[in-house]
């Protein structure tokens, strides 16, 4: 009887995804997987791309979203809940695999207690052990049975370690052509009711709202002081939900005054289209404003006691992602009390130059081929192979 439900039942595949950055890069998995193995069945926890690729979700992502150290702690006990409840569930699903999709020290903790239940578990996106606490990898060791890099640099690291890695590529590298579309700016602008002679600037002060909160007042103080200095500027503000879009709204009353500022609902990447320069918060908005071929000024803050704590395990000297590929600052950092309204304001100002674009743009495009990999198909391909090893097992 088991073995003839074990034959009916379908593939089933966990996924858990605690960002919305999580939440876009497993979509593209998703509709990858659904092309090589049609009857899947997607179940676990993600965000509105991964639902609308077919997720049976069991929990809000915004539950999971935290920042720094302080944040989870406040949050300790809803986290719990939700770790040992998304544990039974994928229990219960019987899921061939479970991927955790980046969202690491969460992912890890689930990752262990699956694997350990006999459950195959991948993880996509690799926890950046280069950069800290590289002890990290003995546990990745025992937690996981494949790693998936987006970057071709970590590979090795896992290799070195006899732990079972395959450098994937990054799906927006896929998803965005490496040939830029020289009508692009004009179209994004047209679509946002902004006009061409205008100086446009993006401001992405994060996803989350921690992030937002420290680093949103420097961003519209920055872009006061930018308006001052440029006659004609509009400035386009993303938010990424509903959430932050009422807490940038808030900030907008108190930092915003004058302003000409767009703010829009999502459409992160049209607004970057549409900029001149780009003022970013770290992660992957780096990276994907280096894709469009965006001059970009990368700017953090952190608390200051989880600022304490983190700075002193990083070991990696760069931050922003496309100075971590290139090996060298391509991007201008500015982190903590280095992120001055005025510092930022400079930055910005300086990338309006051409002379300070065109070799920016072209080492952009060389990073970009590098990523090129067709991130979804392979990722997917390395998922099915390890389901198959547990229908083996």
């Amino acid at each position: 009887m088991a073995t003839a439900e074990a034959a009916t039942k379908p593939l089933t595949i966990a996924l858990l995804a605690g960002e919305l950055s999580g939440d876009n890069l497993g979509a593209p998995l998703m509709r990858a997987l659904r092309r090589q193995h049609p009857a899947v069945r997607f179940v676990g926890i993600g965000g509105p791309a991964m639902k609308a690729a077919g997720l049976e979700c069991w929990t809000d992502l915004e539950q999971l979203s935290v920042n720094g150290f302080v944040d989870p702690l406040k949050r300790l006990p809803s986290l719990l809940h939700i770790l040992f409840s998304t544990r039974d569930q994928v229990l219960a699903a019987q899921a061939d695999c479970f991927i955790g999709v980046d969202f690491n020290f969460f992912n890890g903790l689930l990752e262990g207690m699956l694997k350990r239940r006999g459950v195959r578990t991948a993880h996509y996106v690799s926890p950046s052990v280069w950069a800290w606490r590289k002890g990290r990898i003995k546990s990745i060791k025992k937690n996981i049975d494949l790693m998936l890099t987006l970057y071709p640099f970590e590979k090795a690291i896992y290799t070195a370690n006899a732990i079972q890695a395959v450098f994937v590529g990054h799906p927006r590298a896929d998803e965005i052509s490496p040939l830029p579309d020289p009508d692009a700016r004009r179209t994004a602008r047209a679509e946002l009711g902004i006009d061409e002679q205008s100086a446009v600037v993006a401001l992405l002060p994060g996803s989350r709202a921690s992030e937002v909160g420290y680093s949103g007042p420097d961003f519209l103080q920055a872009a006061q002081l930018i308006q001052q200095q440029l006659n004609t500027v509009t400035f386009v503000m993303p938010a990424a939900n509903q959430r932050r879009e009422s807490q940038l709204r808030e900030l907008l009353g108190r930092h915003g005054q004058g302003l000409d500022v767009r703010l829009l609902q999502g459409q992160a990447e049209t607004a970057m289209l549409a900029a001149d320069v780009v003022l970013v918060n770290a992660g992957t908005a780096t990276l994907e404003a280096m894709l469009l071929r965006r001059p970009m000024v990368m700017s953090y803050r952190l608390g200051w006691f989880t600022h304490a704590l983190v700075s002193r395990l990083v070991s990696t000297p760069f931050f922003a992602l496309p100075n971590i590929l290139a090996g060298r600052q391509l991007v201008r950092e500015l982190i903590q009390d280095e992120a001055t309204p005025a510092a930022l304001c400079a930055e910005v100002l300086r990338l309006f130059e051409p002379a300070n674009r065109t070799a920016l743009l072209a080492e952009y495009a060389v990073i970009h081929q590098q990523l090129r990999k067709n991130a979804g198909e392979q990722a997917a391909a390395a998922i099915l192979e390890l389901c198959q090893q547990t229908v083996a097992a």
